[in-house]
Parts: C-alpha cells; sequence; structure tokens
C-alpha cells in the first residue's frame, strides 16, 4: 500500500484519484469492453477513501477510451510524433497502448510524479516532467518536427479562460501540424461547482471555471491564429444509458449538444 496519499494530494491533483476510481472499476467490470489492468493496479495499490467521490460513472474510461483511439489515429499517419500528456495524474494511457515506440513527455506537478515514481514501470521512452503545464518550459523538450499529439485529460477546467486560451495559441505556435486533445464542462456545470459541488458528505469537488460548449469549441479555427480544425470527439459506447442510441443521438442534436460535456480535437496549421 502507499500510505499518505492525501497528505502529498489535494486540490485538483487530488481529482486523479476520482478519475483512476472510476477507469479501475469499469475496467474491473464483468461487461465492460475497456481494458486498462494499470489502472487496476494502481486503484488497488493505493490507501485512500475512494468512496468519497461518490456514485461510479463510465464517463472517465469512455473519455480515456477515445483518447487511445485519436492518439492511435495519428501516430498512423506521423509514426515518430511525440505525444505531450498534459497533467496526466495516474492516466495509464501509454501502457494501455502497449507502450508504444514515440518519445512520450508526462507533465504533472512533482507530488503527482512522486506517486506515479512509486506505483508505475520505468519506461525509457516516458519522460516525467515535474511542472505545471501551464510553465511553457516543457515545450522545450518536444521536437515538433514529426509530430506533436498533445492531451489534455481532465484538465483545462480547473483553468481560467484566458490562460486555457493562451496555452492553445502557444501549442498552435510552436507545434504545427500537431494536434490537441481536451474535454470540457458545459457552462451550467462549471456554475455548478464554483458554488460547491459536493459528490459526497465528505468531499467537494474544486471549481472549476473554465467552460466551453460544442459550439463554442467549433469557433476556435477562427478565433486562435494556428489552430485551423476543431472536432467535437464523440466518445465510444459503453454500458447501459451509455450504450443508448437514442441518448447519444439526442445529446448531439443542437441546442442539446452545448448542455453536455463535450471533448474538442483540434488541429494546428502545418
Amino acid at each position: 500500500m502507499v500510505d499518505g496519499v492525501r497528505a502529498t494530494l489535494d486540490g485538483v491533483a487530488e481529482t486523479l484519484l476520482w478519475t483512476l476510481r472510476n477507469r479501475a472499476e469499469e475496467a474491473k467490470h464483468p461487461g465492460s469492453a475497456f481494458c486498462d489492468p494499470w489502472s487496476v493496479r494502481l486503484y488497488e495499490a493505493i490507501a485512500y477513501d475512494y468512496a468519497q467521490f461518490g456514485k461510479l460513472s463510465q464517463s472517465h474510461a469512455l473519455r480515456a477510451a477515445a483518447l487511445d483511439w485519436q492518439i492511435r489515429a495519428y501516430l498512423d499517419d506521423h509514426p515518430r510524433a511525440t505525444v505531450v500528456a498534459l497533467g496526466e495524474g495516474l492516466q495509464t494511457t501509454y501502457w494501455r497502448m502497449g507502450s508504444p515506440d514515440v518519445p512520450w513527455l508526462s507533465i504533472d506537478l512533482p507530488p503527482v510524479h512522486q506517486l506515479r515514481g512509486q506505483l508505475l514501470p520505468t519506461a525509457p521512452r516516458v519522460e516525467a516532467v515535474a511542472t505545471s503545464a501551464l510553465d511553457r518550459s516543457w515545450m522545450d523538450r518536444v521536437d515538433p518536427v514529426h509530430g506533436t499529439f498533445i492531451s489534455a485529460e481532465g484538465l483545462f477546467m480547473y483553468f481560467d479562460r484566458d490562460d486555457v486560451i493562451s496555452l492553445i495559441a502557444d501549442c498552435a505556435s510552436r507545434f504545427p501540424g500537431g494536434r490537441l486533445f481536451f474535454d470540457s464542462i458545459p457552462a451550467w456545470f462549471s456554475t455548478r461547482t464554483l458554488k460547491g459541488l459536493r459528490l459526497s458528505d465528505r468531499y467537494t469537488a474544486p471549481p472549476m471555471p473554465f467552460s466551453l460548449s460544442v459550439t463554442q469549441a467549433s469557433r476556435l479555427p477562427g478565433q486562435i491564429p494556428g489552430v485551423v480544425a476543431a472536432t467535437d470527439v464523440r466518445l465510444p459506447a459503453g454500458r447501459g444509458l451509455w450504450a443508448s442510441r437514442t441518448l447519444t443521438a439526442l445529446a448531439n442534436l443542437p441546442p442539446l449538444r452545448d448542455y453536455r460535456p463535450s471533448i474538442t480535437l483540434l488541429t494546428f496549421r502545418d
């Protein structure tokens, strides 16, 4: 067991245990198609009160599966590209994808990397960079010549809007031909978190000031230099209601789609 996790992780960093719990529980479910053995190992190795995160959700596992697909698609066309995982937390994408033979930068705060170092195996192609995603120094470690795929799972909503837009603009400038995968929450949900969103009687989610609807995301190419396309990424089918084609169709109709969480894939000008 890893002791003292709560003593070293708090605020936004602690949410990595929320997403880990949901991915691992989904991977363990006998009816799930989501395979993530390393998330299960981490989940079972950390002594922590996971129940304080309230009800389970398939959303984090399905988001991870959507990211896997997008990275594979990019690497098919750019087999020597660099993958950059911003705010990687305890994501296990690299191992879930079979340890691809590409440079992989894991960007997160020092306490998070200390925990990753205790739990995950050493991988020569993975470079741990202990800094904030907003600290542009990580960009100097990326060789953009062969392409760059950047992920930001469960990250941008915790930043201020100006910081997000500025970071996207800098990525578009530094990594031509690259792509950026990130998820967003709708404005109504952001407002709930700013008022104090309690997942249980023991846990309140951190404030999430940044929101972005599907429609707003579609306008980014005309607002941020270097961004040439914005694609609304659909989640793969899950179990139960998450497999309902009717509900999926409704959630993708305007204006309903602007009231649901979304995933955006940005393409940068080559």
